[in-house]
């Protein structure tokens, strides 16, 4: 469904098939402005304005390698993150915009002790820096949480060599109180 640019997919992103609104529509038809604060926002992505230039200049695109391509030929070396694709955090941004991630966890983060009992314990794994953060401040701020987790855990180096998706994960712990 278009997640990853590396294989050829329309670009799409849609968890939800239901749901109207695609990546491409959104590559494809929004201004500038708002692709490269989106790219920002939810992709922490340093060189936003630069890329959304890119885009607007070349567009429409269809899949993903298409996109990627474009994004990595505008981001000169000397801002690339190592290992890391230059297209990843743009993609996370058009994923999270795509789906609504950070509203979803949100209204979850504010329902959530109310599925719990007293002494109930809640246990939030995240998987990048936007999410970490909604729930670290989420949980430190309410009234009826407990923070049992200081710092969050993370995996150590035997199961990040076994599950490499492992290595950005953190899970955060948290228990109801009163």
């Amino acid at each position: 469904r278009g997640f990853s640019f590396r294989h050829q997919a329309k670009l799409d992103m849609r968890m939800n098939q239901q749901q109207s609104l695609t990546a491409a529509e959104i590559v494809n038809s929004w201004e500038e402005a708002k692709l490269a604060n989106i790219f920002y926002t939810y992709g922490e992505e340093r060189l936003s304005r630069r890329i959304a230039r890119k885009i607007v200049e070349h567009r429409p695109f269809e899949t993903t390698t298409e996109l990627a391509e474009a994004i990595a030929h505008c981001v000169p070396r000397k801002y690339r993150y190592g290992r890391i694709h230059p297209a990843t955090r743009v993609f996370q941004a058009l994923r999270i915009q795509v789906n609504q991630e950070l509203t979803a966890l949100e209204t979850f983060l504010e329902n959530a002790p109310n599925w719990l009992k007293p002494g109930g314990r809640i246990g939030i794994i995240s998987f990048h820096s936007l999410e970490d953060r909604l729930v670290k401040h989420s949980l430190r701020s309410s009234s009826v949480l407990q923070v049992l987790t200081k710092k969050p855990i993370q995996a150590q180096d035997n199961e990040i060599t076994l599950n490499p998706r492992a290595r950005s994960a953190k899970l955060r712990l948290a228990e109801k109180i009163g």
